[in-house]
């Protein structure tokens, strides 16, 4: 596209743009490894949770090209039509038919709240705790938090208010409905 450039003016340009990517939306809460290994007896924690996009660099998907490593700046148009910044972030050179992730910010209409309720050391060796985790959607839609908690060694899930899974050796993960203006607490 052309542009014209007054002396010592500088001008951004925009290499392409993707208007109607499909894209899928997540709201993951990650926890900390550290936090199974001891008693941390710090009462509630309050913790951020995440927003992630996730598109697909495909053709069919409005792109398929090789996208350069730089920033992508994420809009979106609220109810007079108007473009509004969601937010920005960093991806590093990515083939085409490949999934982006972009993690935009965090949720501010999301509250999450940890809390250890138990901690017994069992063994030299081993131990166990129990946690509450209580998420708040103060959103005027419904939505699922996944909550990822990085497990080290060898663990097991004893027991659960909503099914766990296993996602691989060290990590264990809940998908956590929330509707929209409720409260909802995972125990386990």
């Amino acid at each position: 596209r052309p542009r014209t450039l007054k002396a010592n003016q500088t001008n951004q340009l925009s290499p392409f743009s993707g208007p109607s990517v499909p894209v899928t939306k997540k709201l993951p809460l990650t926890g900390n490894m550290g936090f199974y290994r001891n008693a941390l007896g710090t009462g509630l924690q309050t913790e951020k949770v995440a927003v992630i996009l996730e598109l697909v660099n495909a053709q069919s998907a409005g792109l398929g090209i090789p996208l350069p490593k730089g920033t992508v700046r994420v809009y979106k148009k609220d109810k007079s039509g108007a473009e509004q910044f969601v937010g920005e972030d960093a991806i590093d050179h990515t083939p085409k038919d490949e999934t982006v992730r972009l993690h935009v910010g965090d949720a501010f209409d999301v509250v999450a709240e940890r809390a250890q309720t138990d901690f017994k050391a069992v063994s030299p060796r081993q131990n166990e705790s129990s946690w509450t985790i209580t998420l708040r959607n103060r959103k005027d839609e419904d939505i699922v938090v996944t909550v990822r908690e990085p497990m080290g060694g060898d663990w097991t899930l004893v027991s659960s208010s909503l099914p766990g899974k296993k996602v691989d050796q060290q990590t264990l993960e809940f998908e956590v409905p929330v509707p929209k203006g409720k409260e909802v607490k995972l125990t386990y």
